[in-house]
């Protein structure tokens, strides 16, 4: 990570790819309803996770669930450039990914795409 978020909603809000304790996942959501609760200033109702988190390790389905309480908790380890939130299973880290993306437009970056 180039530049650290102050909190990891913010981290999670901008990633494309997670990684839990050394394994990737690219399958993971936000719940889009309490967050916009805890955004606006509210304490959300729900006692569904915020953060569900799945990927396979091996043959194996692993999944991890994280409450709105543990998503603020948790705290960015610099040496492990990852966020450090407990869990129900104990503490976990995560590092955020975003991707980079690009076109397929061979024309250098100063260049006109207007065809005469």
């Amino acid at each position: 990570m180039s530049t650290t978020p102050h909190d990891l909603i913010n981290a999670l809000s901008n990633a494309d790819m997670l990684e839990i304790d050394d394994l990737h996942a690219w399958q993971f959501q936000l719940d889009d309803e309490q967050l916009a609760q805890h955004l606006a200033g509210t304490q959300p109702s729900s006692e569904a996770p915020l953060l569900n988190i799945e990927c396979m390790d091996g043959r194996a389905l692993r999944k991890w669930h994280f409450s709105l309480a543990q998503v603020v908790a948790a705290r960015f380890d610099g040496e492990a450039d990852a966020w450090r939130i407990n869990g129900t299973a104990g503490t976990h880290l995560i590092k955020c990914f975003t991707a980079i993306s690009g076109d397929n437009d061979d024309l250098p970056d100063d260049a006109s795409n207007d065809v005469a």
